[in-house]
């Protein structure tokens, strides 16, 4: 008999997204599943929404508003499966991930969790394709090497200590998948597509990038003592995307001086033409 896997989905204020999202959870090709969705605060018109799509779900939890961290650790908590998949409700995940990403667990014991690439959706309506890399925790300490929203075992959520319900502001998926993979195991990355992130202007991550520094120092000092074992790559990584940002940085400055020199020297250029 097929594992099941328990589909988490925290709601905040999405109304005009999460039935995309649910959608995509409960149509899933792998059959054992259940989906619950925890309601952190919502306004009323994505209760509606959910009180309209509660039929079609195993649970609905409603709570006050409480953040991502700790709407994630109820669903979990309520959840019977031995499998967890948290999806973010503005998003949402192509029908196979899934019967894909379990197959990882299935064939390898070391395997902590499971992501794959993603459908980056901007608001002017282009995407782009991000690929995580994946990798152990080596590849961790500098930046999240998963996505948020992948695939991990409920066992080792409940030795982790689950999600940091201190952490309102952002990077808790990633403090969360250092602390589960720190003891061993590796992430392994589907090299499709199957998630589809819609990267708005006032989202988490955006909000998480603009508090960057305070979140990076906590999960730094949070972490001290895996960063000094680790310390020798984590410098290499650290120089390496210093390295990357001076470089964009002499790129964008050459693109500024040459886009003025070309608006201070058109005016010459047409008097030129006219005297010839």
């Amino acid at each position: 008999m097929q594992s099941l896997i328990s589909i988490i989905i925290p709601c905040y204020n999405d109304w005009q997204y999460v039935e995309q999202a649910v959608n995509s959870a409960l149509n899933q090709t792998y059959v054992n599943k259940e989906v619950i969705v925890v309601d952190d605060g919502s306004n009323a018109k994505t209760k509606e929404v959910l009180k309209r799509l509660e039929p079609k779900i195993t649970k609905l939890i409603t709570q006050e508003n409480q953040g991502q961290s700790k709407a994630r650790n109820v669903g979990i908590k309520a959840s019977k499966g031995n499998y967890i998949l948290v999806l973010d409700s503005d998003d949402y995940f192509e029908l196979t991930f899934c019967e894909k990403a379990i197959l990882f667990f299935l064939n390898d014991d070391e395997v902590k969790i499971v992501s794959c690439f993603a459908n980056l959706l901007l608001e002017d309506g282009t995407s782009s394709v991000y690929k995580t890399q994946g990798g152990e925790i080596s590849d961790f300490l500098g930046a999240n090497n998963a996505l948020g929203t992948s695939l991990f075992k409920k066992s080792d959520w409940v030795n982790s200590g689950g999600y940091d319900e201190s952490m309102r502001k952002g990077f808790e998926d990633w403090e969360f998948f250092i602390r589960l993979l720190k003891n061993g195991g590796y992430t392994k990355v589907i090299q499709e597509p199957l998630y589809n992130y819609r990267k708005k202007n006032n989202s988490t991550t955006t909000i998480a990038n603009s508090k960057k520094y305070e979140l990076l120092e906590y999960i730094y000092l949070k972490h001290q003592e895996l960063y000094k074992i680790h310390f020798h790559s984590f410098v290499t990584f650290m120089l390496s995307r210093i390295e990357r940002e001076e470089t964009e940085k002499l790129k964008n400055l050459r693109r500024i001086e040459y886009r003025i020199g070309m608006t201070i020297l058109k005016p010459f250029r047409i008097i030129k033409s006219l005297l010839k």
